[in-house]
């Protein structure tokens, strides 16, 4: 686009997902719904690992690190979704603008990175487990964690710093629900590509990089399970390590989509972005939950200290 005298702008007008009031509340109550399972399933399960020491383990500490990115991602985007639902001035300032999209990428890029180093720990786990103890000393935990956030950190200032440093002093109605990268260069009143190209080169780093690994460090889980003699220890490995490729599969195939493969519909790019930043971020302490006997025994043990006169009734 060319560049034009018009004043810079101060605020933009999110489109949303919809513009009928019917639809509108509806997604209100989705939104709400899945908002709230978000935080009380991301809570618990923080809690949970905190409460029982059974729990102290590298992956549950990852895990923890991984709900934390999962609520902090989700709290940035849905709270003001949902005010925006119910409310007919749609509107956003650029400085809130500029920190929602700074945020998202920081949460966002952090899971990615997060998702990588749980795979490695399975790796370790299942392929060297004598050495596991070893190699994944907390001190080492404490690191990859770090360097998840802070690579998360700098690739958002990257991403956040190419987005907001072109000129936006044409129309300012985005057509989406938040601040994403994608919608916000479009409105841009100069050329995209360098921004775009550079966009996408953190892509590679954070999103293309990390799968990579994964499916490495899977590859040779597989490998290993396969040529177990052991049903059982089979099956325990592939229950693990199931729930984490499923939150892989689910996180990084929207991502992907969204920020490495050719311009889509905008339709099909809202749908998208509600799925990985409203959903996933629900499902992660679910599936976690749900498929893990640990979690499970933990949360029963919970319950037994907080009700026990009506498990002796019970009883």
């Amino acid at each position: 686009m060319r560049e034009t005298n018009q004043t810079q702008v101060t605020e933009f007008f999110l489109l949303g997902l919809s513009g009928d009031p019917h639809t509108q509340h509806l997604l209100f109550i989705f939104f709400l719904a899945v908002y709230l399972v978000t935080v009380l399933g991301n809570l618990l399960l923080v809690s949970l690992v905190q409460a029982d020491s059974l729990l102290h383990t590298p992956m549950y500490f990852f895990l923890c690190n991984l709900s934390l990115a999962d609520l902090c991602f989700s709290t940035n985007i849905v709270p003001q979704a949902l005010v925006h639902l119910l409310s007919w001035k749609k509107v956003i300032s650029f400085t809130r603008c500029a920190a929602q999209l700074l945020l998202f990428f920081i949460f966002g890029c952090t899971q990615c990175a997060l998702l990588a180093v749980m795979s490695y720990d399975r790796y370790v786990a299942i392929c060297s487990p004598l050495h596991y103890p070893s190699i994944m000393t907390w001190r080492v935990c404490v690191q990859l964690a770090v360097g998840s956030w802070t690579s998360g950190i700098l690739v958002s200032v990257v991403d956040t710093t190419f987005t907001l440093r072109l000129p936006y002093r044409g129309s300012n109605r985005i057509a989406h629900f938040f601040c994403e990268a994608p919608a916000l260069l479009i409105l841009a009143s100069t050329d995209t590509r360098t921004s775009e190209m550079a966009i996408f080169l953190m892509g590679v780093v954070i999103l293309l990089m990390p799968v990579s690994l994964i499916l490495v460090s899977y590859g040779h889980i597989i490998v290993t399970v396969v040529r177990m003699k052991s049903a059982a220890g089979r099956l325990k490995a592939f229950s693990t390590c199931g729930s984490h490729l499923m939150v892989v599969i689910l996180f990084y195939g929207s991502a992907i989509v969204t920020y490495m493969t050719p311009k889509s519909s905008k339709e099909q790019e809202k749908l998208v972005s509600v799925f990985y930043a409203v959903v996933t971020p629900m499902l992660n302490p679910l599936i976690y939950s749900l498929r893990n006997k640990d979690v499970k025994g933990a949360l029963k043990k919970v319950a037994t200290r907080s009700f026990p006169c009506r498990l002796r009734v019970r009883h």
